[in-house]
């Protein structure tokens, strides 16, 4: 890495940030490393001490939350009504039920896990957040999983901290937060399939907003003597099973390009439609290596003519 960049873990998740000059990066890095304790500490279900297995420990009970978890939480309730419940993180009883039920690098070690019958998310009435009281109450059975939508929460956040040092970039496990330029004008974002970069992938330019990508490669596991994925179907509690692999979106923030990624590819053969609908743009990919472009999105060529 540059001295303009620094790579990290976290969550089981690999993470990166860069910033348009050098001297920005080490303030850049404090507001990192405090918004992740943050999240960790409001958002990590694996926390026993978290403010969400707190909520997910008392069904029925109205708990007082912090700003941060208020904020990761409203996140991911305006991700589930902008995506028409697809996504949804009332989906926690379906991850259990697969057999999720460790850290993503604990799992990732076990050769077959046991799984239970598949459960449906909870719905809209599952999650009553008071944004006068600052409280949350779920419904008896309702668990909440935040993972997906916090992490590109937490992208963003952190990118608007920076953001009046100058331009920055931040990647959490595939979801990226852009805001101003980079050393050389646009950043440009590397885009991979498996959410592994190897430096040969094509590559996107934007100024401000946010990319993010979905795959049901990136995450699997065996269940039950056959492979799973993370992404659930909240309508089945059954993890996604569709026509597209992997799904890339360019949005105005990290969090909703996460929001439309994990819709596409339960959306089927309507996703396209739908993210071009919504006036966003998408790269998605087919099963069988297909690429398909939505709403301006340019084709992998293009782009690397035009570097």
């Amino acid at each position: 890495m540059t001295n303009d960049a620094v790579t990290f873990r976290v969550w089981g998740l690999s993470g990166s940030l860069a910033t348009e000059r050098p001297e920005q990066l080490r303030f850049a890095e404090k507001c990192l490393w405090q918004r992740l304790s943050e999240f960790d500490a409001a958002c990590n279900r694996f926390r026993a001490d978290s403010e969400l297995s707190q909520l997910n420990d008392h069904p029925g009970e109205t708990v007082s939350i912090s700003d941060t978890f208020e904020r990761a939480l409203l996140c991911a309730l305006d991700a589930r009504d902008a995506t028409d419940g697809l996504c949804d993180p009332s989906v926690l009883p379906a991850l259990l039920a697969l057999g999720y039920d460790v850290d993503f690098d604990e799992l990732r070690a076990r050769r077959d896990v046991s799984t239970d019958a598949p459960v449906a998310a909870g719905g809209v009435d599952a999650v009553v957040l008071d944004l006068s009281e600052h409280t949350a109450t779920l419904s008896p059975g309702c668990r909440l999983d935040l993972g997906a939508t916090a992490k590109a929460l937490v992208a963003d956040v952190v990118a608007d901290d920076v953001a009046s040092s100058g331009g920055v970039v931040v990647e959490v496990g595939g979801d990226v937060a852009v805001r101003g330029r980079g050393p050389q004008g646009l950043w440009a974002i590397g885009l991979s399939d498996s959410l592994h970069l190897t430096g040969r992938e094509p590559r996107v330019g934007i100024e401000h907003g946010g990319i993010a990508t979905s795959s049901i490669t990136a995450r699997t596991w065996r269940a039950s003597g056959r492979v799973v994925n993370h992404v659930i179907d909240p309508r089945t509690g059954r993890c996604a099973d569709g026509p597209y692999a992997t799904a890339t979106v360019s949005a105005s923030s990290a969090a909703v390009a996460n929001a439309f990624a994990t819709a596409a590819l339960l959306w089927g053969e309507e996703a396209g439609y739908h993210v071009a609908q919504a006036g966003m743009a998408a790269r998605l990919i087919r099963r069988d290596g297909t690429v398909e472009y939505v709403g301006g999105w340019p084709l992998d060529e293009e782009y690397a003519c035009s570097r």
